[in-house]
């Protein structure tokens, strides 16, 4: 991971559309609206014929082709791969021969093949030493996906692989226009807590607005418990990340577009304003300042101890801290809260695709990588990938039948019952070196007590206008 420790395995926007840019290939943002794949992104024809109407083979895989398969090991391991997705490829085919590399540095080892033609045919394009995604899509080295979103889905009668998804994931793996990338994980935000000590001592799992959350942080204070905190040595993401889902509730999630876009004056839209004045209430009252000090799994120990209630996070949270996890913790995640006016209902959820996979273009078998995606897409393939990760997929419904842990359903209940009000943002990757990486040194000044609300607003805006007016740096548009 790095020093921030973002979502397991995302690949930086930011990386993806600096070095394409930087060979040629402008890349605009893949939001929730982004725009459909046409033209095709490989310099290899993409012979595989489609027959659609073939459910168990529309790709026309030869049963005796072998396959090789990239996982990387990371946060979710590789079992899902070994013991799900290419047990369900060799049952399809029993003649191919599915050979499995679990590789850590992706680049170091795969960077090369990219380059003499010995690449794999399915790589998870994941980890720190990720290969340079705007590299490959400027090189035109991946597959173009159009062609398993419109497969009919494995196990899913009458519906095509696309029909099967949480909308935007398709799009968030969208470059320049183009489909080249599936983001299977899906990860939701919100306030982690453990529900055996809310329940032992009475205290509210879901508040819903900030008198509410702020009464409750008062019984946790009063029971001699910190009750908010993140850590502000690598994780100041975590916190900014729940300013902006406040934002997003007060003013609707159109104030998180105007930031993408870098509209004038977007940071000082009263919604975010708001937002930073009610969460720097909330570091200077019920926070302990030590934290800046320290990084995410200290601060998360913290609460694993118990000395810590409430730890802003992402869905991942539980199965990062499964080591250090009493048997008496049980992770539950209650929805950021909503301000005294709102545009979005408190269920609203701030929710996005990532862990990145990739076909490449010059794969020896594609079409059989492209059946190992639907494979992996399929309700049985998403299904199992959950319980043995305890992770989410893209894959709509798909974890619904499964029995997973406590933190993982709490998920899961926050993203069904947001419905349609998912959102999401992406400046803080989109420029990550010109605003991503100010915000979390602002966002620490705010809720550490440095800088008022009305000063954090004025830094970040200042910031914006700064790589808004910055002819090197590629704008991006939601």
């Amino acid at each position: 991971m790095s020093d921030t420790p973002d979502l397991p395995g995302e690949v930086s926007r930011r990386q993806v559309i600096t070095r394409a840019a930087a060979i040629g290939a402008a890349i605009p943002a893949a939001g929730l609206l982004g725009a459909c794949a046409t033209g095709s992104s490989s310099e290899k024809k993409d012979n595989t014929k489609v027959d659609n109407s073939n459910v168990a083979n529309p790709f026309g895989v030869k049963d005796d082709a072998a396959l090789n398969v990239v996982i990387f090991p990371g946060g979710y391991s590789d079992k899902y791969a070994t013991e799900v997705h290419e047990k369900m490829y060799k049952e399809k085919f029993p003649k191919a021969t599915v050979k499995h590399e679990g590789i850590q540095d992706i680049d170091p080892v795969i960077g090369p093949r990219f380059q003499s033609g010995d690449v794999p045919d399915f790589l998870n394009n994941s980890g720190e030493k990720a290969v340079n995604m705007g590299k490959l899509v400027g090189d035109k080295q991946l597959s173009l996906l159009d062609k398993l979103w419109a497969a009919p889905s494995l196990d899913t009668p009458g519906k095509t692989v696309r029909d099967t998804l949480i909308p935007g994931t398709i799009e968030s793996g969208s470059f320049n226009g183009e489909s080249l990338q599936l983001n299977y994980v899906f990860t939701v935000y919100g306030l982690w807590f453990n529900a055996n000590q809310f329940k032992e001592k009475g205290w509210d799992g879901a508040p819903k607005d900030f008198d509410a959350f702020t009464a409750l942080c008062e019984k946790i204070k009063a029971a001699g418990v910190t009750p908010f905190g993140y850590a502000g040595a690598n994780a100041a993401y975590y916190m900014f990340e729940v300013i902006m889902t406040s934002a997003a509730k007060i003013g609707g999630a159109g104030v998180l577009k105007a930031l993408d876009n870098l509209e004038d004056g977007a940071w000082k839209h009263e919604a975010v304003l708001q937002a930073a004045e009610y969460w720097a209430m909330i570091g200077s009252k019920y926070s302990d300042k030590a934290f800046e000090g320290l990084k995410h799994t200290e601060v998360q120990l913290k609460q694993n101890q118990g000395s810590l209630a409430i730890y802003p996070s992402g869905s991942w949270l539980e199965s990062e801290q499964k080591k250090d996890t009493p048997a008496t913790f049980e992770y539950a995640m209650m929805n950021v809260p909503t301000g005294k006016t709102t545009k979005l209902p408190v269920t609203s959820v701030h929710a996005t695709a990532s862990e990145p996979y990739v076909i490449p273009a010059k794969a020896k078998n594609l079409a059989g990588a492209l059946e190992y995606a639907r494979i992996m897409l399929s309700k049985k393939g998403a299904a199992e990938f959950t319980k043995l990760t305890g992770s989410l997929t893209s894959v709509a419904g798909a974890a619904d039948a499964v029995k997973v842990t406590p933190g993982t359903e709490s998920a899961k209940k926050a993203l069904s019952g947001a419905g349609k009000d998912v959102f999401t943002f992406y400046w803080a990757d989109d420029y990550k070196d010109g605003l991503g990486l100010p915000a979390r040194s602002a966002t620490n000044d705010l809720f550490f007590g440095r800088i008022d609300a009305k000063k954090y607003v004025e830094v970040l805006q200042a910031a914006a206008d700064k790589v808004k007016k910055d002819p090197s740096v590629t704008k991006i548009k939601r």
